[in-house]
């Protein structure tokens, strides 16, 4: 949790230092100002989608560098072409383009989707996976990512995302004119004490934006789950699940595709708001139950 919070603290001061350079410009150069709500929530929406929408065109990318992955381009073994080929059937099942097949080093049980479109995606295992689960519970971890990529879930969380960013860079500017112009009892305002309180409002309106994006987040775990029974079995789903909770709450995975991985963090309370997959028992009962 208070990694996350650290990496939130440190965007939004790299957000607040490009605003304050746009802003120069903007007013310094063009002589436009910000202070009609209607400028200002285009500008807002520029920079929240900017920021998503960049993230999910380089996904891909940034997973492959941070896990150093293989990819399966030609299976060179047994395993790999079950692998291969297992990822091809499911796509074909679920309509999809088929995904680049990636294995990345590391020793929990885990696995991920991500890509900028259903049709240009990667599924990726982990060598823990590979060592830890049989060939059925394997299949249905795949068909859970199969099913996160099938569900566009990278592009609906990437436009979620955009629309919180925008709402909260705009809210925080328009709170913080009435704030500041409080303080300084209707002066002209707009100087460091502004930026101030702009600042700590990116914060507190970030962590709400936060805690709806896990949500989102931890419904679309439940949706995957039962895509991945549909795919491969509500048996070998559970019995996946099962095995995965014996790891469950290790993860090596970096923490610009965690979310889209099968294994999340565990906790509760306060904590529970910022994770981005529901407790276990939760999701095996949610497919006893369907």
């Amino acid at each position: 949790m208070f990694k996350r919070i650290a990496l939130f603290l440190a965007t939004n001061l790299a957000v607040m230092v490009l605003l304050g350079i746009v802003l120069s410009v903007l007013q310094g150069v063009f002589g436009i100002t910000l202070g009609n709500n209607g400028v200002l929530l285009v500008f807002a929406a520029v920079f929240g989608f900017g920021g998503a929408l960049f993230s999910l065109a380089i996904s891909k990318w940034v997973a492959k560098r941070t896990t150093g992955m293989h990819l399966i381009e030609q299976p060179r073994n047994e395993g790999e072409a079950w692998l291969f080929n297992t990822v091809k059937r499911q796509a074909e099942a679920a309509g999809i383009r088929m995904p680049e097949v990636g294995i990345y080093d590391a020793p929990e049980i885990n696995a991920f989707a991500t890509g900028p479109s259903r049709n240009n995606s990667l599924v990726a295992v982990s060598t823990g996976l590979l060592r830890a689960m049989d060939r059925d519970e394997a299949e249905a971890v795949l068909a859970h990512e199969v099913s996160h990529v099938a569900n566009g879930d990278m592009v609906t969380m990437a436009l979620v995302q955009g629309v919180l960013n925008t709402f909260v860079i705009f809210l925080a500017r328009v709170v913080g004119r009435v704030i500041d112009a409080a303080i300084s009892g209707n002066r002209e305002g707009g100087g460091l004490a502004y930026y101030a309180i702009v600042f700590v409002l990116d914060i507190v309106f970030g962590l709400f934006a936060s805690v709806i994006a896990m949500w989102f987040s931890r419904w679309r775990e439940f949706r995957a789950d039962a895509g991945g029974a549909r795919l491969a079995g509500r048996e070998k789903m559970i019995a996946a699940l099962e095995k995965l909770a014996r790891t469950y709450g290790q993860s090596t995975l970096p923490s610009q595709v965690r979310a889209f991985g099968i294994s999340g963090s565990v906790g509760g309370g306060v904590k529970r708001l910022f994770m981005s997959h529901p407790p276990l028992a939760e999701r095996i009962q949610a497919l006893r139950d369907a």
